[in-house]
């Protein structure tokens, strides 16, 4: 059984159609990327999982049909999703903000050993955790933004874009981190405009086109693809 899977998915902004007919499937354990171009419909394909847009189709997690399900009891399930542009609260200390990601929980000594995960993922967290998270480095914010995510104890991990604005070296650094975060059991959906570092990291790729799947397959597979060489790599 799927631990996702997205049957004829549609999203309508408006008479604007931003995802069209799309099908999407992750099993546990898995780590997949979805690139595609701006507008092309990646950020809203997971909002649409995480709730928060209304859609046409169908969404399943854990064999269990999700859509139309409050976002709030999505992320109880299990669902979290890292946002677009981080999002973290500005005016929150880093401690703060990290106790934000765990809001809706209760295991308070789970809580406590998540903490220290984060911390040993992300150590310059550690050593800013009194520090206003708005006065961090964007780097710095992009990695409070997934360490707030995974203090929500995710089973499925979403993230939006994380390397956006940060320099080659950070986007190496992130890329090791989300590596460390798949090994340690956690599902990961990554969207990305970047597709060089998406199919070095991941296992298999969905390539998105005006709302639909244009390519799919391993990433192996797809770096090889001669229409992805050019049209990503400006090969060929």
């Amino acid at each position: 059984m799927s631990l996702l899977e997205i049957k004829d998915l549609k999203v309508l902004y408006g008479k604007a159609i931003a995802l069209n007919g799309m099908n999407i499937q992750l099993d546990s354990g898995e780590l997949v990327g979805v690139v595609g171009p701006n507008g092309a419909g990646k950020s809203t394909l997971l909002r649409a999982i995480s709730g928060i847009v209304d859609i046409e189709g169908e969404i399943w997690y854990q064999g269990h049909r999700i859509d139309g399900t409050p976002p709030h009891e999505i992320i109880r399930r299990g669902i979290v999703h890292c946002p677009e542009r981080r999002q973290i609260f500005t005016e929150f200390t880093v401690a703060e903000n990290l106790e934000m990601g765990a809001f809706l929980r209760r295991d308070d000594d789970a809580v406590k050993k998540d903490l220290s995960y984060v911390y040993d993922l992300f150590p310059i967290l550690s050593e800013r955790e009194a520090q206003i998270a708005g006065t961090l480095s964007g780097g710095e914010q992009q990695m409070l933004a997934i360490g707030r995510s995974l203090m929500s104890k995710p089973q499925l991990l979403m993230m939006d874009e994380p390397s956006m604005g940060l320099s080659p070296m950070v986007k190496n650094q992130l890329a090791d981190s989300i590596l460390d975060i798949w090994k340690s059991g956690i599902t990961v959906l990554v969207v990305e405009q970047d597709a060089s570092l998406t199919l070095e990291l991941t296992q298999r790729v969905y390539i998105l086109e005006h709302g639909k799947i244009g390519l799919e397959g391993s990433s192996k597979e797809l770096m090889d693809n001669d229409e992805v060489k050019r049209v990503y790599f400006q090969l060929g």
